[in-house]
């Protein structure tokens, strides 16, 4: 018959263990207690306490603030996951020094860091300075869109948002009167059926408060653009995975060892709106540590087509940096990317149906169309009639005023397939050249990225800002924000840039030297 080592569960053990003991030099929980401690100045957080007199002692800002970059740094970012590793995990016992605060004063903690976040961030990018870790040549911008705490369906315009309302008013009546029409339900129907009423009359009243509390949202081009109930600062994006309703997390990055010098959140799907923010941000940092007022005099700055704008261009002219930014076509430009075409959809280009050539005569042109001053409008060949739905429409550098016929009149037509190209348009539309704006920034940059040098320099932008999203994303497994609303936002993600330059330090400084 097989022994076995006798075991039981009521022996006593007694272990000695020494909470600085756990923290080994070397690590990244040694380098954040190191620097929240000796290098982080905290005393911005007194002003939020008056209990120096009466009421209970609080939490040291310093405990709570290592607990959580050491949580997000380990992928965790629930306040209840931290709460509960306070309990179980060696590491975050020595770094909160035996105590286990509750969820809801670190989560309390993490979203009202608003004023004092730019001050802990300031407070890092002086040691990566001290450390020599900034090189202050090469910079890169990028970002990544991220779901936040709001649900997308919950999303609309007002008219929208209100059919949706009358729609829950109607089925929360249908739900009253159901019940009343049958009296002798079984407990655990009239049970779920309470629940029912009760959701939906918090989300009639829900709707009722955000519409009489709020306004419509209104787009660039003055039109009304889908508001959230949730979380109204926030935006539906389009990502590779599918629309989203999050936030554009932006990072401006140093290509000496991948210090993030700012980074921000923006409610923004579109990248080109965030340069200049960006930038101002940055500016505000470098001053905040000893840099002068022309930091960015000669430095470098690549980002990818997406911000490839006039404004940029002159933002970038304007500060001094020498900006690496493509126009959207610029690979088509490059003989490096002649085959890339045959790698989509999985068609070679042999495979593909070509369309034939229309001959010479066949669709109508412009001279076809007569203007008529009367009306101010042109004239088909049919003798319809296509109004100006756009006057001074800027498209890239140059200005069009565009004309549009009514969809009914094209419906119709016996000349529509020599009036229009595909057979699913609705309506013809002329577009005509007004006026051109200076391109001056634009074909300059456009020769300077086609030149040797231009695609060496833009090249090194994937090896600069690209590994910081991946080890964000995929080390610290950051896939969403928890939190509503821009600010709270963005201070989870300077707390993740915070997290990856401590990391920074970790690895290439001499963190007890420093201190």
């Amino acid at each position: 018959m097989a022994r076995y080592k006798r075991y039981s569960y009521d022996q006593m053990v007694m272990i000695p263990i020494t909470l600085k003991d756990q923290l080994e030099p070397g690590t990244l929980e040694f380098t954040i207690h190191e620097l929240v401690e000796n290098k982080i100045d905290l005393s911005v957080f007194e002003d939020r306490f008056d209990n120096d007199e009466t009421g209970a002692p609080a939490f040291d800002p310093k405990i709570l603030l290592k607990v959580i970059l050491f949580a997000y740094s380990r992928g965790i970012i629930g306040s209840r996951q931290i709460e509960r590793a306070c309990g179980e995990n060696i590491l975050f016992m020595a770094l909160a020094c035996g105590f286990q605060p509750d969820h809801s004063t670190i989560a309390h903690f993490v979203s009202s860091m608003q004023p004092e976040i730019e001050a802990i961030f300031c407070n890092i990018l002086l040691v990566c300075e001290e450390l020599h870790l900034l090189g202050g040549t090469d910079l890169s911008i990028d970002g990544v869109k991220l779901p936040s705490n709001a649900s997308k369906e919950w999303s609309g315009t007002f008219k929208e948002l209100e059919r949706k309302r009358h729609k829950l008013s109607l089925k929360l009546q249908e739900v009253l009167s159901e019940h009343l029409r049958q009296d002798t339900l079984a407990e655990s129907d009239t049970l779920r059926r309470k629940k029912q009423r009760k959701r939906l009359l918090r989300q009639v009243q829900r709707l009722d408060r955000f519409l009489q509390s709020h306004a419509p949202k209104a787009g660039k081009t003055r039109a009304e653009i889908q508001s959230n109930v949730t979380d109204n600062q926030s935006a539906k994006m389009p990502t590779s995975h599918g629309v989203i309703q999050g936030y554009n997390a932006q990072a401006l990055v140093d290509a000496k060892h991948q210090i993030i010098v700012h980074a921000e959140a923006f409610g923004s799907s579109q990248d080109h709106d965030n340069l200049a923010p960006m930038l101002e941000g940055a500016k505000k940092h470098m001053l905040a540590i000893g840099k002068g007022e022309d930091y960015f005099q000669g430095r470098q700055l690549s980002a990818d087509s997406n911000y490839h704008t006039q404004a940029n261009l002159a933002r970038c002219q304007q500060a001094g940096l020498d900006a690496y930014i493509p126009d959207p076509h610029f690979r088509k430009r490059d003989a490096r990317f002649v085959g890339q075409q045959r790698f989509k959809g999985g068609i070679s280009p042999r495979q593909r149906v070509k369309k034939p050539k229309t001959k010479p005569g066949d669709r109508f042109a412009m001279a076809d169309f007569r203007f008529d001053e009367r009306r101010q409008a042109y004239i088909c060949p049919h003798g319809k009639v296509l109004r100006r739905n756009a006057q001074r429409h800027r498209i890239r550098h140059r200005v069009y005023d565009i004309y549009r016929a009514r969809p009914e009149d094209c419906a119709l037509c016996p000349l529509r397939p020599r009036c229009l190209t595909k057979a699913h348009t609705r309506r013809r539309y002329l577009v005509l050249p007004r006026e051109s704006t200076p391109a001056g920034l634009i074909e300059e940059m456009k020769a300077k990225i086609d030149t040797p040098l231009g695609k060496q320099i833009y090249a090194r932008r994937l090896a600069i800002v690209e590994p910081v999203f991946a080890n964000l994303r995929a080390q610290k497994r950051l896939d969403r924000f928890t939190l509503r609303t821009k600010d709270k936002v963005n201070v989870q993600w300077m707390l993740y840039a915070l997290v990856h330059n401590i990391e920074k330090i970790q690895r290439y400084g001499r963190v007890a030297q420093a201190v």
